[in-house]
């Protein structure tokens, strides 16, 4: 079985930390719910994010890839709240469409990390620096 190219990039990186862990795990748990209800990979079951279509596995590299370039670091805000848009548009797009998807289903899969993540975007929190120039 080979590899996909996202999977492997996110493997040869050093870990993410703290909130920025959280979010990581966060979104390649909704990545899996939603590569797996979909159907992206027929015959195979979808259970782990280096299981995922090469959609997927596209998507979760590149919001890795945010992450890790994120200027507010672990003081980071939800995407929804932040006023730094660091995602594309058409790649802002698909990951809203999984977000959609696979938020209500977190709770009975990944109830922790589903908490945690309605919690923190409820918080009005803003950033220190307050940016509003798009990066990335």
């Amino acid at each position: 079985m080979a590899r996909r190219s996202g999977a492997a990039t996110l493997n040869e990186r050093p870990p993410l930390t703290g909130a920025l862990r959280r979010e990581e795990r966060t979104i390649a748990a909704m990545l899996v719910i939603y590569c797996r209800d979909h159907r992206h990979q027929p015959g195979r079951p979808v259970r782990r994010a280096d299981q995922l279509c090469l959609d997927c596995g596209e998507l979760l590299a590149y919001a890795d890839e945010r992450l890790r370039g994120c200027r507010y670091g672990a003081a980071k805000p939800t995407c929804a709240n932040c006023p730094v848009h660091c995602y594309r548009p058409a790649m802002r797009e698909r990951i809203r469409e999984v977000m959609r998807y696979s938020g209500p289903r977190m709770l009975r899969r990944h109830p922790v990390l589903a908490v945690a993540h309605v919690a923190k975007g409820r918080r009005k929190s803003r950033p220190t620096d307050g940016g509003t120039h798009a990066h990335g």
